[in-house]
């Protein structure tokens, strides 16, 4: 023989079978998905020809093989093949028929895993049909299908190459508000309200004339679940946020961004200035949440990131409603000079470095100085008097104080008020001479 012999007829197809059937250079087999599918397409038609109104249950093992094809659709050829295969539009069908909740979310939850990929993303998104179902689908009763449904939405919303023509779709279909503060307002799923929280963000970031028209809607212009009237947009704002206050700070951390947000806009700040609620929430949470008195200073780097949105809210507050926020004025002031020291106490650290590249701290800093500005416009001789008193108003908490407003507001405290300061306490006269606090008048 003058060549190697033929493998057996058996192993070389088996070996180009194999090839042939892969997907892309994973292991997955095309013929898995296909069967699969085809199997998921005849059992909802058959339930949905014998039993239209019935629910439907999945086997275990239909349930399982479903499962697989979610996780294996995070691979991006997978994906890629799946849109090919027009998943989409099965799944679509899939959902319209669905009696089966678990169906509807697993359904939902490979569609979200498909769009992960800007390119699987641009296709699914062009379909019209599915657009409008997922939104639609904002307004189910299943929290699952929910979370799976808004995942894929902020999914589709995070995509540059598709969030326009999604923001057209949700500006066009007015029961997408009423059903996400239905959810906000109602829902005590943790993961949910995270996630419709992550949504709404995202929405007021991409597009404030959506967040004009959100905060602004009257009861007249939109009809919610079962024909009730629409919920007041903040007041689902607060509901979520104090569902999350005590069990996700990052979730918590998403409500106070939105919260920032409106207050960007006027709409938003004429709101604030109404909402009692409010107020006496992000209060509670700046004074009774973040940064005790006896806190360690890594405790406040913690939480810098939430304490960014909850003063930036505060002071927000405090420029619309400042009689109100005036009773609480001491407490709000004692959490500043904790901010205050902290920053004072990172300068001679050996973290300074670091503290100096972190665009958190950073942005701490300059919104507390600004909060101090105005603070101390309006700031009351008794005040002073009390702070003095309990001892937290010392030469130390001077000197982070006077840092942390020179040189950028040299004016925030007029010479009226250092005197009235100064007539306090003799033993504080002397600290504010020996720290030169007049130079912020100068």
């Amino acid at each position: 023989m003058d060549r190697n012999p033929s493998p057996p007829p058996d192993a070389a197809d088996g070996a180009e079978d194999e090839d042939v059937d892969a997907i892309g250079d994973t292991v997955y087999s095309k013929h898995w998905f296909f069967s699969t599918l085809t199997r998921l397409i005849n059992m909802v038609t058959e339930h949905s020809e014998e039993n239209a109104e019935g629910a439907m249950q999945l086997s275990d093992d239909d349930e399982e093989d479903l499962c697989r094809v979610w996780d294996m659709a995070m691979d991006k050829d997978v994906a890629g093949f799946l849109q090919e295969f027009k998943a989409a539009d099965i799944l679509l069908g899939v959902i319209a028929k669905s009696r089966c909740p678990r169906l509807t979310e697993i359904s939902v939850g490979i569609l979200g895993n498909i769009a992960c990929f800007p390119e699987t993303c641009v296709t699914l998104s062009q379909n019209e049909d599915l657009g409008s179902v997922l939104l639609l689908l904002l307004g189910d009763t299943d929290p699952p299908t929910l979370l799976e449904t808004s995942r894929l939405l902020l999914t589709c919303f995070s995509q540059k190459d598709v969030c326009s023509l999604w923001l057209q779709r949700i500006r066009q279909q007015t029961s997408a508000r009423s059903n996400l503060c239905f959810i906000m307002c109602s829902s005590t799923n943790t993961d949910l309200l995270e996630k419709v929280g992550e949504l709404v963000d995202k929405l007021f970031d991409l597009d404030e004339e959506l967040m004009k028209s959100w905060i602004t809607a009257q009861p007249s212009e939109e009809q919610g679940r079962d024909g009730e009237s629409h919920l007041e947009l903040t007041s689902c704002l607060i509901e979520a946020a104090k569902q999350l206050r005590s069990e996700s700070p990052n979730g918590l951390e998403v409500y106070l961004h939105i919260l920032q947000l409106l207050t960007t806009i006027d709409e938003g700040i004429q709101v604030f200035g109404k909402v009692v609620i409010l107020l006496s929430f992000v209060c509670d949470i700046v004074c009774e949440d973040l940064c005790q008195p006896n806190d360690l200073p890594v405790v406040l780097h913690e939480q810098k990131s939430i304490l960014v949105q909850a003063l930036a809210v505060l002071q927000a507050l405090y420029r619309c409603h400042d009689q109100w926020l005036m009773k609480a004025e001491l407490v709000v002031i004692l959490l500043i000079l904790r901010v205050c020291q902290y920053q004072s106490e990172c300068k001679d650290s050996s973290a300074n470095k670091e503290d100096e590249k972190d665009e958190q701290l950073q942005t701490l800093a300059e919104i507390t100085a600004d909060f101090l500005a105005d603070l101390f416009i309006n700031i009351h001789k008794d005040t002073v008097a009390d702070l003095v008193k309990k001892g937290y108003l010392t030469e130390k908490t001077c000197l982070s104080v006077a840092a942390s407003l020179l040189p950028k507001f040299k004016n925030s405290v007029t010479q009226d008020q250092v005197k009235d300061w100064n007539s306090i306490d003799e033993v504080l006269l002397e600290d504010l001479e020996y720290l030169e606090i007049q130079t912020l008048v100068l």
